[in-house]
């Protein structure tokens, strides 16, 4: 099941610090191991984590043994998504103490596609890289943004080579290079060049420029497609990760190789809605196969994302955890 995470104003003082601590031994003999090594403003961020999510004592001291927690959000949907995320996403990354932040921001624009505007919007509040998908140059006013190397934003890999920006990026994190890689499936989607053919020369040319944490963006629709694209990639990059669907799958595993894989993370957006589209709009255009021009309701929101705990040594994944935030 995955961790549903509701924010509410509590502040913790050293008298409800002391009160919990006292009250679980296992939790007070690693904070006691922790305390020799960390600062202990640190230390209380990663006690009150430990408590509140119920999340065994194990992880935390994988911290300490140069691991790397990212965190990997679904297709954001619309200026509702957007807006949901600037509420919380600052509260989450403190929670579950995230080194690097991954949103797939195909859909983040009003309607659909993305726009140098919520582009910048989910960079400014906290992501760190951005991935797209068969959606992401429907605008073209994205084309100029994509080209500029100083945008940390990636479409998929095996579009045309005619196509604006470009499929793979690297971002260094404290002693780590990490390789962020985007590709587009075949299935039920645009004619593009075969991802298993492409993946290949993606895969080693992010190994010759150091990277030591490979990430892949698989987005695609068939469930078949994706879990091969896994099966390939195991044990040559840390996680391959499903978008495109909108709808979380619960087959989140670390395959034989130490490679972290889920079918498809989800989305952030309306909840009330057929995958982030008003309802009526959806049923209107499957009923008639009619022009339906789609709109974003303006509902209430969630976020659906997935936590990775990756080593930074070898690369390979310790957990990955389905997250959902309402």
């Amino acid at each position: 099941m995955p961790t549903v995470c509701r924010w509410a104003n509590n502040t913790y003082s050293t008298k409800h610090f002391r009160k919990y601590l006292l009250s679980d031994r296992y939790s007070a003999e690693v904070f006691l191991y922790m305390l020799t090594r960390v600062k202990l403003d640190f230390l209380f961020k990663i006690y009150y984590y430990m408590r509140n999510t119920g999340r065994p004592a194990q992880p935390c001291l994988h911290r300490l043994e140069k691991s790397m927690h990212i965190l990997f959000i679904g297709d954001v949907v619309g200026v509702g998504g957007c807006t949901f995320l600037q509420k919380n996403l600052h509260a989450l990354k403190e929670h579950y103490a995230i080194d690097l932040t991954i949103i797939n921001a195909e859909n983040s624009a009003a309607g659909n596609g993305v726009t140098p505007y919520s582009a910048d919007w989910l960079l400014d509040i906290g992501a760190d890289a951005l991935t797209l998908g068969n959606h992401g140059l429907r605008r073209k006013e994205i084309y100029a943004y994509l080209e500029n190397e100083n945008n940390p934003i990636v479409r998929p890999y095996n579009l045309h080579r005619s196509a604006p920006g470009r499929g793979t990026l690297v971002i260094h994190k404290s002693a780590c290079t990490i390789g962020i890689l985007n590709l587009m499936g075949m299935v039920g989607m645009e004619s593009i060049d075969n991802p298993f053919n492409t993946v290949d020369a993606a895969v080693d040319s992010l190994k010759e420029r150091g990277c030591n944490i490979i990430l892949v963006d698989f987005h695609a629709e068939a469930t078949a497609e994706k879990r091969a694209m896994g099966f390939y990639l195991d044990g040559r990059v840390s996680a391959v990760l499903g978008t495109h669907t909108h709808v979380p799958t619960a087959d989140e595993q670390i395959l034989a190789g130490g490679t972290a894989y889920i079918t498809d993370v989800g989305m952030t957006g309306p909840i009330d809605s057929c995958i982030g589209v008003k309802k009526e709009l959806a049923i209107e255009k499957i009923k008639t196969l009619l022009p339906v021009r789609f709109e974003n309701p303006d509902t209430a929101c969630s976020m659906q994302a997935v936590i990775l705990e990756i080593d930074e040594t070898d690369g390979t994944a310790r957990s990955i955890e389905r997250i959902e935030v309402r």
